[in-house]
């Protein structure tokens, strides 16, 4: 079982195997935080309490097995909120004590690199290794080069060794999204609705501005969102004509109006081709990067996972630089790709297979390092 609680999804999961997914229950925080504009620590640490019990027995009961079945569990860790990381662990320590089962510690960013390959499992796909890896969500946004001790592509998974390549200097590219969105008054989350509307066709040809790529001093391949965060910010400060449709769409999201068909509406050509803009320098860099480390490492593949890897532009982008460059391009479905405890059930299993067990002291490190 793994057991998943480092920022505002409270899930659980069984796979067998370390590749077969019986079972992946996540309970969602989104409508809790939304009026905040982001996830409040101490609202998510409760609500965690308050779901953890149900949504561990629901896994299971999908399963159709019993507790005392389990071979293991497998809790998130670290990185991530040290309030809500603490619960998922003081749980999964319960269970275990309770069950005589080992305990396993999981890297959340291991299980958003085994999302790809529980995916490829699905899809009876075999990942190309040694890879490299970009996890982008609202929290992480690094590039890591993923080998194997040996095991992967044999008759079950095996051991990673990670080596970090480059990571965000500020805001990960996720919280970049949500910032922007904000600043928009496009509601929160901000990456779903942005990636929508930057898809939708603008009437007029109207044409948006062209915001740059960072250029990085020391390592090329690091990543910077924060000053394309500002350039938007002073991009709508310089033209007035976007305050009032931000006001409109603020007092429409504040009634409960926030669905896509309902904003749409709300936004002029102009913001579109601002939002269009923006993702666009966003993709750039996330694709620019990954596939000059790709190109730099001589690797077989690449793989994109977290939450912002369910965005269809991104998507597009990545399989369209692969096939120019003859690398295969490996993914998480949509479901994989934000946080769930199949990931790490998935990464928990070659650690239980190799010894790798945790005891009762096993704590929440927020700021856990993967490499």
């Amino acid at each position: 079982m793994g057991i998943e609680s480092s920022c505002d999804e409270t899930a659980a999961a069984v796979v067998a195997g370390g590749r077969e997914i019986l079972s992946s229950v996540v309970a969602s925080q989104i409508d809790i935080h939304r009026k905040y504009g982001g996830v409040v620590p101490e609202l998510a640490s409760r609500e965690h309490l308050r779901r953890i019990v149900p949504v561990v027995r629901e896994a299971m009961e999908q399963a159709g097995m019993k507790l005392e079945e389990l071979d293991a569990i497998g809790v998130t860790h670290g990185p991530g909120l040290v309030g809500a990381l603490l619960v998922g662990i003081t749980y999964g320590k319960t269970l275990a004590m309770a069950l005589g089962k080992p305990l396993v510690g999981v890297n959340h960013l291991e299980g958003h690199v085994h999302a790809v390959f529980l995916e490829a499992a699905r899809a009876g796909r075999s990942v190309e290794l040694p890879a490299v890896c970009l996890i982008v969500s609202g929290g992480h946004t690094v590039l890591y080069e993923v080998n194997s001790e040996g095991a992967e592509g044999k008759e079950e998974p095996g051991l990673f060794r990670y080596a970090r390549i480059a990571q965000t200097r500020d805001d990960a590219a996720g919280e970049a999204y949500d910032k922007v969105a904000k600043l928009l008054g496009l509601g929160y989350p901000g990456g779903p609705i942005l990636d929508r509307l930057a898809a939708v066709e603008i009437p007029g040809n109207v044409k948006g501005p062209r915001f740059t790529v960072a250029k990085m001093k020391g390592n090329s391949l690091d990543f910077s969102f924060s000053g394309l965060k500002t350039a938007v910010l002073y991009y709508v400060r310089e033209h007035s004509e976007f305050i009032p449709e931000i006001a409109a769409r603020e007092e429409s999201i504040a009634q409960g109006h926030r669905k896509f068909e309902e904003i749409l509406p709300l936004c002029s050509p102009a913001t579109l081709a601002l939002v269009r803009a923006f993702q666009e320098s966003v993709v750039s860099e996330l694709a620019g990067r990954a596939f000059a480390a790709a190109e730099q490492r001589q690797v077989a593949s690449v793989l994109v996972s977290g939450g912002v890897a369910a965005n269809s532009r991104l998507r597009a982008e990545f399989e369209k630089r692969g096939a120019a460059a003859g690398l295969p391009v490996y993914f998480p479905s949509r479901a994989l790709s934000t946080d769930n405890a199949a990931m790490i059930a998935a990464a928990a299993y070659p650690r239980f297979r190799a010894g790798l067990h945790a005891d009762l002291q096993l704590n929440a490190d927020p700021g856990l390092k993967l490499a």
